[in-house]
């Protein structure tokens, strides 16, 4: 028996896989030249906004979910087969089978909300690392060679329906994370981010597959919809039958007696589950990794991490609690309600001692996952849609967030809070943009789309019974304004006008100097942050030593992401749309 392949329905991750290796095979041949590094920016570009078509064409198509590499007919095995399932083995009609034979690759609207997610993020971080890449000290080809096998994995994971491919999927996300975090050459502090990022991924990974082995010893199957099926006649087997009842023998009696110890090893499987994936989305008290990793990541990197690295995270999170352990609602629920009220104010306390841009991005990062992770904190199917809409408001924030914060520190090589002092003088665009991506996250007005996202949540807490961790979450949400406001309030603030210094071989004209300046260099008309090296020039506030170039396509990012922002703002009934109630097809 031959397994089908349905290439439209596998066409996003196939098209970014062919384009990795098109890219890959373009810089080994092509010769050193400086073109080359643009175009193949524009290969990678091309590839994912490609896969990103095909995506909405999957979309927008009428009929039942895609679905590939299914088992073939006539290997499908009976639910008794399994060492869980402890049904007894009753001939005729009423024997329980499987609606229909089960799929690694399901393309339904969960799939084609996250892979939509993913590649506009994709878009949004390669435009970035063409401002990264554009200073020519990290190697191009491998750089978006990793990104676009980060990308293949993220539309991946969402259409996973067994845990061999979604764990698989989920290490395709995180392993050429830690190789782009390295690349920077001669970087002692993101070398040390790459080594800690890795460290925890592999433990994380440990213990996700600790947890996914148990779930398959005791129910005999890889595939979620079977697990739960397996889950749910094992316990109604073991709470409403006795050892010979039925007649069923000895074998039945022996069935039974692994499915009174079957909870126990289940909560176990759960437990150490949401850990490894905890780990993925930085959720307290597996978050620690978070404030480093993202300084000391390039900042692509950075945006990388806080929303298609979360976003995989979290489908595949969604994946195993609602299809795969729905009916352990019970273990779970309690954890995640915790998990996310810790996440968040643990989060949020980070965040407002923060003095870096990077890192309090990073924490508010977490703080976010936990408003995302509150709607699962309660019994209620449809929760996942609110944590799914809030997700996608999200994303366009903070990547809108980081592709300012990449602007702005190529151009005045500035990375503290007070460097954005005065930005809304100097750089109106920028400035204004900032402001409002952050005003977006405080969930204050006109960042509408911030405020609709947490309105989502609210409901779905208030109505599912959750009244304490709402109250928690609107506790957080005011002290999250602290920060976000403060940053704001920075950006407007007029830089004060010093009395001019000068130095040895340097002169000052008109500008304020915060920080030292080396013999041979000047600053004119501008504000000098910190120290520069020997032979920069500052003018107007934008450095001359080359990293002002770039500055294009970090531009192009930010008019992308506010774009949607405002769209979002505007019209959050779009985002509710593509959110709609029964994301994933079961059955």
């Amino acid at each position: 028996m031959i397994q089908s392949i349905d290439y439209y329905a596998v066409a996003p991750p196939l098209i970014l896989a062919l384009t990795a290796g098109l890219v890959l095979l373009l810089d080994a041949f092509l010769p050193r030249r400086p073109y080359v590094r643009t175009a193949l920016g524009a290969v990678t570009l091309a590839g994912v906004i490609g896969a990103l078509a095909v995506v909405i064409s999957q979309a927008v198509r009428a009929g039942d979910p895609l679905r590939t590499f299914c088992v073939p007919e006539g290997l499908l095995g009976s639910p008794q087969a399994a060492i869980g399932a402890i049904v007894p083995p009753v001939a005729g009609p009423t024997a329980p089978t499987a609606a229909v034979a089960p799929c690694s690759f399901v393309v339904d609207d969960f799939t084609l909300v996250f892979a939509g997610l993913a590649l506009f993020a994709g878009i949004v971080v390669v435009l970035l690392s063409a401002t990264e890449l554009s200073s020519g000290d990290i190697p191009v080809g491998e750089w978006y060679f990793l990104l676009l096998c980060t990308l293949a994995g993220a539309v991946a994971l969402p259409a996973s329906r067994d845990l061999i491919m979604l764990v698989v999927a989920l290490e395709l996300v995180s392993l050429p994370v830690f190789a782009l975090t390295a690349l920077r050459r001669y970087d002692g502090r993101s070398s040390e981010a790459a080594v800690k990022l890795f460290l925890v991924s592999v433990v994380s990974t440990a213990v996700m597959l600790f947890g996914v082995s148990l779930l398959y010893g005791t129910t005999g199957t890889v595939y979620l919809d079977r697990i739960a099926h397996v889950l749910r006649q094992g316990v109604s087997a073991a709470t409403g039958l006795g050892p010979g009842s039925g007649g069923a023998g000895t074998a039945y009696e022996s069935s039974l007696r692994i499915g009174y110890d079957l909870p126990a090893v289940v909560t176990v499987a759960v437990v150490l589950v949401i850990a490894g994936f905890a780990f993925k989305i930085a959720a307290v008290p597996f978050h620690a990794w978070a404030g480093d990793v993202y300084q000391g990541a390039p900042i692509p990197v950075a945006a990388l991490l806080s929303v298609v690295s979360k976003a995989t995270g979290f489908a595949g999170l969604i994946l195993v609690l609602v299809v795969a352990l729905g009916g352990q609602g019970a273990t779970w629920v309690p954890l995640i309600a915790i998990l996310a009220a810790l996440t968040m104010t643990v989060g949020n306390l980070l965040a407002m001692r923060q003095r870096h841009a990077v890192r309090l991005l990073a924490w508010s990062s977490v703080a976010q996952s936990g408003y995302i992770l509150a709607p699962l904190g309660i019994r209620n199917d449809e929760a996942m849609n609110a944590s799914v809409a809030y997700l996608v408001f999200y994303a366009a924030m903070n990547l809108g967030a980081f592709a300012v914060v990449t602007l702005v520190s190529r151009r005045s090589g500035g990375g503290e809070l007070d460097d954005y002092r005065g930005l809304a003088l100097q750089r109106p665009a920028a400035g204004l943009a900032l402001a409002f991506f952050l005003i977006c996250l405080a969930g204050l007005p006109p960042g509408l789309a911030g405020l609709f996202a947490k309105i989502v949540v609210f409901r779905e807490l208030l109505g599912g019974g959750g009244g304490w961790l709402a109250v928690v979450m609107a506790v957080n949400t005011v002290v999250g304004l602290y920060y976000y406001v403060a940053w704001v309030v920075r950006i407007f603030t007029p830089v004060p006008v010093l009395t001019p210094v000068s130095a040895t071989g340097s002169a000052m004209t008109g500008g304020a100097a915060t920080g030292s300046a080396a013999t041979g260099s000047a600053a004119t008309g501008g504000v000098m942050t910190g120290s520069a090296v020997a032979g920069d020039v500052v003018v107007g506030g934008v450095r001359t030593d080359g990293r002002g170039a770039g500055w294009i396509p970090a531009t192009a990012a930010i008019a992308v992401a506010a774009i949607v922002a405002i769209a979002f703002s505007v019209a959050p009934q779009l985002v509710l749309d593509l959110v709609p109630s029964g994301l994933i097809a079961v059955g």
